[in-house]
């Protein structure tokens, strides 16, 4: 009869409660809980994921910024010894004299090149009297010679350097070429 009157009630509309329905109404209320928590905690996920977000943004911004304030150090660090070299190439354009005053203003200025240079571990690969190296001499041309060994390097053309252990470029030499040491 119970269950006839639960029917007759539910289509006009009333709310019936037994005892039967009171889990159901138990497990509603407990997955609302659930399902507001779990909102909670996916608002709280999204929140955080912004933040991160943020903060990545600026660490690589920031880490942007600090590897071109390092650039910048490394070129004035480098620019700075050369300053010296050009106020004295400046001076020696407006002085007035003789050749040989001017050349040898001209061998300081540039022995105060080669000093600034070493400073910053940039040394001239070496040439004349060594024997010819194709990782750091570059051939231009040979000289026939009976006085010195094959393949020695005779002339210089252009100078090479080497920062530390890496070759900047290879100096331009002349090799000698021994016909009577030339292995057949």
């Amino acid at each position: 009869m119970q269950d006839e009157t639960t029917v007759q009630a539910v289509q006009e509309g009333e709310v019936v409660t037994t005892p039967a329905d009171v889990p159901v109404q138990d497990a509603a209320a407990a997955l609302r809980a659930e399902l507001e928590q779990a909102k909670g905690e996916r608002d709280q996920l999204l929140d955080r994921l912004a933040r991160l977000q943020a903060e990545f943004d600026n660490a690589r911004k920031r880490e942007a910024r600090e590897r071109q304030d390092s650039r910048d150090y490394a070129v004035s660090s480098a620019v700075e010894p050369f300053l010296g070299v050009m106020d004295n190439f400046q001076l020696a354009l407006r002085a007035e004299g003789s050749a040989e005053q001017l050349r040898s203003g001209v061998e300081l200025i540039l022995k105060q090149m080669e000093d600034a240079l070493r400073n910053l571990s940039v040394v001239p690969v070496e040439a004349v009297g060594a024997q010819f190296d194709p990782r750091v001499h570059e051939a231009l041309g040979s000289i026939e010679t009976k006085e010195h060994p094959d393949h020695q390097v005779l002339e210089e053309i252009r100078r090479g350097y080497k920062l530390r252990e890496k070759l900047l470029r290879p100096a331009l030499v002349k090799i000698a070429v021994n016909s009577a040491m030339v292995s057949e």
